[in-house]
């Protein structure tokens, strides 16, 4: 196989993982959380969304977030800003990157964001406009990648075309994300493919959720197919509450241990992305949903008792 040496993961938990959760997490927890994530050595970590509070009420403390939060110069903290009065306000916050979040599917845009994907595209532009205007880092999501949950299938070339969109309005890079968890290796593969005929590929990300238990699978097809950054979310934190059934992100600890095993290097401490999902775990009062983390517990508790 050929694979990458290095790969960057990007944190998403914080915001992505938190966003649909229904009992309001405290702002001080969600500041706990993101400080324990950027001490783990992420170059990169969603801390919030400058949303209406109508829409994520989980969010309405995006301004506290950022204000609470100790900010490490090698750590950059994204926060999601869908228009420009979310941008005005981020920017007030003292953002240095924010993210805007289109979708390959049409009737997903219009459920989701209440446009047509060419509306999205074009009220992307003046928020991408004004915010390269002010120096912020500007990062493009693509959801509904490899299926939607009210069109099906979504051919590649319709993800091409978005990813390419947002890469020419100035996005740094483009995250494709498969917001349902449909997708299986030679799908996401070939999304890829196509999206980086128009897109380099050092520009892509990709962003898998767990539904069907695929996303270590479509993480290892993307790597072959040259893609060298992953979001993530610590515990598999996450979901989306327009595609019924969707379970949580791919969790950040099981990402560590495949990648761990592959040899290729993260900079991340794998014990302490544990450590921050207990945290949080802790606080929404249940288990983590990494895999890795629970066998680690358990296995932990196993030499205890041994010990006892």
């Amino acid at each position: 196989m050929r694979l990458p040496r290095k790969v960057k993961v990007v944190e998403v938990g914080p915001r992505d993982g938190l966003q649909n959760e229904e009992r309001l997490v405290p702002t001080e927890v969600k500041v706990g959380l993101i400080d324990r994530l950027s001490r783990a050595g992420f170059a990169t970590v969603e801390a919030t969304s400058f949303v209406s509070p109508k829409w994520v009420p989980q969010l309405a403390d995006a301004a506290r977030v950022m204000e609470g939060i100790e900010r490490r110069a090698e750590v950059s903290y994204p926060v999601l800003t869908p228009n420009l009065r979310g941008l005005e306000a981020a920017i007030a916050a003292g953002a240095s990157e924010i993210a805007v979040f289109g979708a390959a599917s049409e009737t997903f845009s219009l459920r989701n964001i209440n446009c047509s994907v060419a509306e999205s595209l074009e009220n992307f532009r003046e928020v991408i406009r004004v915010a390269l205007g002010h120096r912020l880092r500007v990062r493009g999501y693509v959801s509904c990648v490899l299926g939607c949950p009210y069109e099906g299938p979504v051919a590649p070339e319709a993800v091409a075309t978005v990813a390419e969109r947002l890469f020419e309005l100035g996005c740094y890079e483009v995250s494709l994300g498969d917001t349902t968890g449909v997708g299986t290796a030679l799908r996401a593969q070939g999304m890829i493919e196509a999206v980086a005929a128009r897109v380099p590929v050092e520009r892509l990300a990709v962003h898998f959720h767990d539904t069907y238990g695929q996303a270590l699978a479509n993480v290892l097809a993307a790597l072959q197919a040259g893609v060298t950054t992953i979001d993530s979310s610590v515990a598999g934190l996450g979901g989306c509450p327009y595609a019924q059934g969707s379970s949580g992100n791919l969790a950040t600890e099981d990402l560590l241990y495949m990648l761990e095993g592959l040899g290729i290097d993260t900079g991340v401490d794998l014990g302490r992305v544990i450590a921050a999902g207990d945290y949080i775990c802790g606080h929404l009062g249940r288990s983590s949903g990494s895999r890795v983390a629970r066998a680690r517990g358990c296995a932990d508790l196993h030499r205890q008792q041994k010990v006892s």
